[in-house]
């Protein structure tokens, strides 16, 4: 399947912080039409996201393909774990659902089956999905390429409950080919995500600074990586490839 794909109807995995946020912006976002959230379990929760009609409904196991039968989407945007992409992946893959993945950490695993889903429908994974964490991802990337003697240090902050390291800190080290050992981990309260890179040059040092401010961030990245996907062909992709596609587009309309 390829060409251009119609993009209405969202359907939304996952009812977290960072779910409700993204599901405020889909839900007011007038190119989409989210049609349902679905979450393990719908105890302690509304019937319907605050504010609008769209049901919130709890999914175990393969009860995603019923799902997909009885309120179709286009699209799905995952903000929940790794363990659901392996849930719905089939479904998705028969259905040629376009898949946006926005969970914090994938496993070697994850991503293979997320690539092998890419043969036969639209995938994009992004452990972070904002759009300016990934532009600031692009820049890092260009200024290590100019000047590969700097020094790099990556400093990630959040929220006190998060555990593990981030993702995004993990991606922007892999992408700049340093190890794990220069990300420094801060966790504090009041801090929804803060991401810097810094770079030290002789007699000077340049700081590459991301800052979330609300979660909100989250769904407009999700509504960008839906539209954007949509104009690609089948595959596996990563935000920096949607980002690339149009500054190469962007600097050719300079010519």
């Amino acid at each position: 399947m390829t060409g251009k794909l119609r993009v209405g109807l969202v359907g939304l995995v996952g009812y977290g912080k960072a779910g409700q946020a993204v599901a405020n912006i889909l839900s007011a976002d007038p190119r989409f039409e989210l049609r349902w959230i679905a979450c393990r379990s719908t105890e302690g929760k509304p019937t319907t996201h605050p504010n609008t009609d769209v049901p919130i409904v709890a999914v175990e196991g393969d009860a995603f393909d019923d799902l997909f039968a009885r309120m179709p989407v286009d699209a799905l945007v995952d903000f929940s774990s790794a363990a659901s992409l392996h849930a719905y992946g089939e479904a998705v893959r028969r259905r040629r659902i376009m898949l946006v993945s926005a969970i914090s950490a994938y496993s070697e695993d994850d991503l293979d089956y997320a690539k092998n889903l890419g043969q036969d429908t639209r995938v994009l994974c992004s452990p972070n999905i904002t759009l300016g964490i990934n532009f600031l991802i692009v820049a890092a990337k260009l200024l290590r390429k100019i000047a590969p003697f700097a020094d790099v240090e990556i400093l990630e902050q959040h929220f006190k409950d998060k555990a593990e390291v981030s993702g995004t800190a993990r991606k922007i080290a892999e992408t700049l080919e340093v190890g794990g050992e220069r990300i420094t981990s801060l966790r504090l309260g009041g801090i929804v995500g803060h991401h810097e890179v810094i770079f030290g040059f002789p007699h000077q040092t340049v700081r590459l600074t991301h800052e979330s401010i609300r979660r909100e961030a989250f769904g407009t990245g999700a509504a960008f990586a839906l539209t954007q996907l949509a104009d690609c062909e089948n595959g596996f992709y990563t935000f920096d490839d949607l980002l690339l596609r149009l500054m190469r587009e962007e600097l050719l309309d300079l010519r």
